[in-house]
C-alpha cells in the first residue's frame, strides 16, 4: 500500500481530536474519509500531510516514514499532494508562475509546460494564465490549487472537501482527473460530506465519529456492519453507523472549516 496510517492520535491540550486511527490506502484506490462535523477528518488529513504532528502513531508514505525526520520524512512529503478545504495560494504570482513554482519546489519540471497547459484547459483556467492569483475568484483559486496538486508527480493525493466551491464543470473535471490518477496507480484519500459523490467515486470508506473510526470497508461491507439491505445507500448506512439522526443534513451540507 502507498499510505499506511497506524494508531494515529492527536490531542490538543484537553481535547482529544483523534484516537488510535488506523487504515491504509493502496495504489489504484480512492478512499473516502467521512464523518459528522468535528469527527476529526481535517485533523487526520493535516497529520498525514505533515502539517500537524500527531501525538502518537506512525505514517508511512510508500514505505517512507513521514514522522521519522531526515531524508525519509522529506521523501514522504515529496510524494504527497494535499488540497485543503480553504486554499491559500500566493496572490502575487500569476497562475502560470504559481504552477511553475510548485513544480520547481518539488523538482518535477520535466514535461512541465505540457502538463500545466493541459491542466489549465481542463480546469477552465487557460484564459487566466497570466492573471495574478489575487484577482481570482474563490472557485478559481480552488481549481488552481487542484491543478498544482496534479502538476507534480505525487503518488498520494489528499483532498479536504475538494468539490466545495467548484462549478459543475469543475466538479466533473476533478472527478475525471481523480479517476485517471487512480487508474494510473495513485493512492487517493478524500474527505467529503457529499455522500452521493463518495458512493460513486470511492472504492472504500472510512467513517469517523468523535475522533474514532467506527467503520471501514467497501459499501457492501458497511451495509453488513449496519445490518442494512443490499439496496441501502451510503447515506442510510452513514446515519446508522454514526448515530446521526436521519432528518438532519449534517452529512450532506458542509460547514466551512469543520471536520
Amino acid at each position: 500500500m502507498l499510505l499506511l496510517v497506524r494508531s494515529l492520535s492527536k490531542r490538543y491540550r484537553k481535547f482529544q481530536a483523534l484516537t488510535d486511527l488506523s487504515f491504509t490506502v493502496s495504489s489504484g484506490e480512492i478512499v473516502g474519509l467521512l464523518g459528522p462535523n468535528g469527527a476529526g477528518k481535517t485533523t487526520s488529513l493535516r497529520c498525514i500531510a505533515g502539517i500537524v504532528r500527531p501525538t502518537t502513531g506512525s505514517i508511512l508514505v510508500d514505505g517512507c516514514d513521514l514522522l521519522g525526520g531526515g531524508e525519509a520524512e522529506r521523501e514522504a512529503k515529496r510524494r504527497i499532494a494535499f488540497v485543503p478545504e480553504q486554499p491559500n495560494p500566493y496572490e502575487l504570482l500569476t497562475v502560470w508562475e504559481h504552477l511553475k513554482f510548485i513544480a520547481l519546489a518539488y523538482g518535477t519540471t520535466d514535461g512541465f509546460d505540457t502538463r500545466a497547459a493541459q491542466l489549465l484547459v481542463r480546469f477552465d483556467l487557460a484564459a487566466k494564465r497570466d492573471a495574478l492569483v489575487g484577482t481570482l475568484s474563490k472557485g478559481m483559486r480552488q481549481k488552481l490549487t487542484i491543478a498544482c496538486a496534479f502538476v507534480r508527480h505525487a503518488t498520494v493525493f489528499l483532498f479536504d472537501e475538494p468539490l466545495i466551491g467548484l462549478d459543475p464543470r469543475g466538479a466533473r473535471e476533478l472527478r475525471e482527473q481523480l479517476i485517471a490518477a487512480r487508474d494510473a496507480g495513485a493512492a487517493i484519500l478524500i474527505s467529503t460530506h457529499m455522500l452521493d459523490t463518495a458512493q460513486t467515486l470511492c472504492d472504500r470508506i472510512v467513517i469517523l465519529r468523535q475522533g474514532t473510526m467506527v467503520a471501514e470497508g467497501t459499501l457492501d461491507a458497511l451495509r453488513d456492519r449496519a445490518q442494512a439491505t443490499g439496496a441501502a445507500s451510503l447515506e442510510e448506512v452513514f446515519f446508522t453507523l454514526t448515530g446521526e439522526p436521519a432528518d438532519t443534513n449534517t452529512a450532506v451540507i458542509p460547514s466551512a472549516g469543520a471536520g
